[in-house]
């Protein structure tokens, strides 16, 4: 990449962060469903367009770390040590992210939970990402153990450690609404964290091994 590439796609880094966080000022003052894309350009100081070409829907303006979270799965297990499976991989992965109160596994405070669930274009959004990350862990695991077109276990396996993590995700939503805070959410959650990966273990421990 030469000198001229890279400042442009820093000035396009910078401009994509500056829309979101506007808008997410806007999304948590005004409610997401209150606020238009011509107020978010305005609040940016962009063109319409210019949202509209970084964001082509407006709920990935609030959930703009959709795309880290569709594709954090699969990375995991591409990214897993030698010898290890990928419930293993996946189980310490998420332990070190709740050790960090990651924003991508549900972290993200209670002002921002609540901008989630008080609009259904959000909460379906949602729905929609945990659906394409549980695709996305499916076709990476095919991928990893040289799966036939036609073998059922990667998509059986993906469901499952997907669901897991849907289900933690879903925890930590509730304990914000409910007023925890960061510390408490942790606490809980890596304890809960264990007795969901070891339900896995008695069938996914040997599968997916590198």
């Amino acid at each position: 990449m030469t000198t001229q590439q890279g400042l442009r796609a820093r000035k396009k880094q910078q401009t994509r962060e500056q829309i979101s966080h506007r808008a997410t000022e806007l999304f948590l003052e005004r409610g997401f469903d209150k606020v238009t894309i011509a107020e978010i350009a305005a609040a940016a100081d962009v063109a319409k367009m210019t949202v509209t070409n970084y964001f082509p829907r407006k709920e990935d303006l609030a959930l703009d770390l959709g795309a880290a979270y569709v594709e954090q799965l699969a990375a995991i297990v591409r990214e897993r040590a030698p010898g290890q499976s990928a419930l293993a991989a996946l189980r310490g992965a998420y332990l070190a992210a709740v050790a960090a109160q990651d924003p991508v596994i549900g972290f993200s405070g209670a002002p921002f939970a609540k901008m989630i669930t008080d609009s259904q274009a959000l909460t379906a959004r949602l729905r929609e990402f945990h659906d394409e990350r549980e695709a996305a862990l499916a076709r990476a695991l095919a991928e990893e153990t040289a799966a036939a077109p036609d073998d059922i276990t990667p998509r059986v396996a993906a469901a499952q450690l997907a669901g897991v993590h849907r289900v933690l995700f879903e925890e930590i939503l509730r304990r914000t609404l409910a007023g925890e805070s960061g510390d408490e959410i942790a606490a809980a959650l890596a304890d809960y964290a264990e007795v969901a990966f070891d339900a896995l273990e008695p069938g996914l421990a040997g599968y997916a091994v590198r």
